[in-house]
């Protein structure tokens, strides 16, 4: 039988003994554990173990906070290959993939640990004006109270992570809805921060859909803040529902590169087929649009094709495994679906595009047009279209032709053009010769237009997790 687990709620670890959501792995379909599903009452349970739990992260000194996360991240090092096996059994990621996860996310938490210290405000020159001159100014940063975190499947740790470490270096408390398919990960987070000293209530873990767990958690007004990553609908949704309190959104995108004829092709193929098909393109900053000078499009195109051909497609539990399964069997149709509109709207399928199991082998398209889902939509999927053009400015032009503007890839060896890039695009950020799918974990992330509001990162989410206090002293 599938281990049934318990979730974290106040200190304690409690559900196993109600109604479960069954987490399968997305491979092979076999059920890898069953988690207790959140009724309206385990919620209200949640938010007020953090309103206590607050209370204590609040006055708890910089380096308390400092020292617990500091410990999750040797903790996360410590378990990494755990860790991996259970991120690849619940979100079908390979093996690689999934390890570089782990390590990333303790590499989060090293990170927060490091912020948590170096939190400060700053001093206000109030000499600047005649009526405030002779008076002292400045302003702490306080944190925000309790946070409802709303995580996705596609990197079930490392984004978990990028809510919950900034929160608690910021002396926050949370409450946590992981997503129902990949909860288990969430769980393993939470036994290493008990163990890393994090005070009870600190952490609450509830698991539910969306509809039920995560309208609760927006709509109600003891949460200061809610921080999600998802699709776009739903951010939407969420904006329109939270009344006052703050909201971060990590959202959609169909994320271009470009590559001009003065740059790298052989580079560009390389980390184009790791951005456009690592995690089966289930990734918010996957290569989905690729613009190629016309003089170098043929020769990128056949080099592209030759190195996806080379991808090892199966069980991501094997450790020469480079693409897994989709996330779940509705989301394969729909990929399917989206590739038989584009072909049969005269796309031309230059490799990929079946089904093996619950696969969809990495599919390249050419003879696109703008107005098909695979170019206008966030595919999410592992399919990227190959699309040529003849000018520098045409292709930033097509490139910001989209909804979404979350980071976009540049090649080219023209300072002037990377720079002419960097002013005409409308992303939250422009990656200069490499792959827009690119993040390290303390730059700021995050996008604009349909791509989201605010910023992650850790000190970029500790700022958004915190409120100004302003003290003015005359003297």
């Amino acid at each position: 039988m599938a281990k049934r687990y318990k979730v974290l709620v106040g200190g304690e670890w409690t559900g196993d003994d109600r109604p479960g959501i069954e987490v399968v792995n997305p491979y092979d379909d076999s059920v890898i554990g069953v988690v207790p599903e959140a009724t309206n009452e385990d919620v209200d349970h949640a938010i007020r173990a953090a309103q206590a739990g607050f209370a204590e992260m609040s006055a708890l000194p910089a380096y308390r906070r400092s020292d617990i996360l500091d410990r999750t991240s040797e903790l996360i090092k410590r378990d990494r290959e755990e860790i991996a096996e259970i991120i690849a059994r619940e979100a079908g990621k390979s093996w690689k993939f999934a390890l570089a996860e782990a390590d990333r996310s303790a590499e989060t938490f090293r990170f927060a640990s490091l912020e948590a210290r170096n939190a400060h405000g700053e001093i206000v020159p109030m000499d600047a004006s005649p009526v405030s001159a002779g008076r002292f100014g400045f302003y702490l940063r306080t944190p925000i109270g309790v946070i409802g975190a709303i995580a996705p499947f596609n990197f079930p740790l490392n984004l978990v992570a990028h809510k919950v470490a900034p929160a608690i270096a910021a002396g926050n408390a949370i409450v946590l809805k992981p997503a129902t398919k990949t909860p288990l990960s969430s769980i393993k987070l939470a036994e290493l921060m008990v163990e890393a000293g994090l005070p009870a209530g600190a952490l609450n873990l509830v698991i539910g859909s969306g509809r039920t767990v995560g309208n609760r958690l927006v709509e109600d007004d003891r949460l200061a803040m809610v921080t999600f990553t998802g699709s776009p609908p739903v951010g939407v949704q969420i904006k329109e529902r939270s009344g006052l309190k703050r909201v971060t959104l990590e959202l959609g995108s169909n994320s271009p590169t470009i590559i001009e004829d003065d740059g790298d092709v052989d580079a560009a193929v390389a980390r184009c087929v790791v951005g456009s098909f690592a995690n089966s393109g289930q990734v918010c900053i996957s290569v989905q649009r690729i613009f190629v000078h016309q003089r170098r499009y043929r020769e990128f195109v056949d080099k592209f094709v030759a190195a996806t051909q080379k991808l090892k497609v199966g069980d991501p539990m094997d450790r020469d495994c480079d693409i897994g399964p989709m996330i779940s069997r509705e989301e394969l149709q729909r990929a399917v679906e989206w590739l038989g509109e584009a072909t049969s709207l005269g796309a031309r399928l230059e490799t990929g595009g079946t089904v093996a199991g619950n696969c969809l082998t990495p599919a390249i398209l050419s003879g696109v047009t703008p107005d098909m889902k695979v170019v206008c939509s966030e595919v999410f999927a592992p399919i990227v279209s190959v699309i040529p053009y003849e000018t520098f400015d045409q292709a930033l032009d097509m490139a910001d032709d989209s909804i979404y503007g979350l980071q976009a890839g540049v090649y080219t060896s023209d300072i002037n053009k990377a720079f002419k890039a960097i002013r005409r695009l409308d992303v939250g950020g422009v990656i200069i010769n490499d792959i827009p799918t690119f993040r390290v974990d303390h730059m700021p992330y995050g996008g604009n237009k349909q791509s989201g509001l605010g910023r992650e990162g850790i000190r970029y989410a500790m700022e958004e997790m915190t409120n100004i206090k302003f003290v003015c002293l005359n003297l």
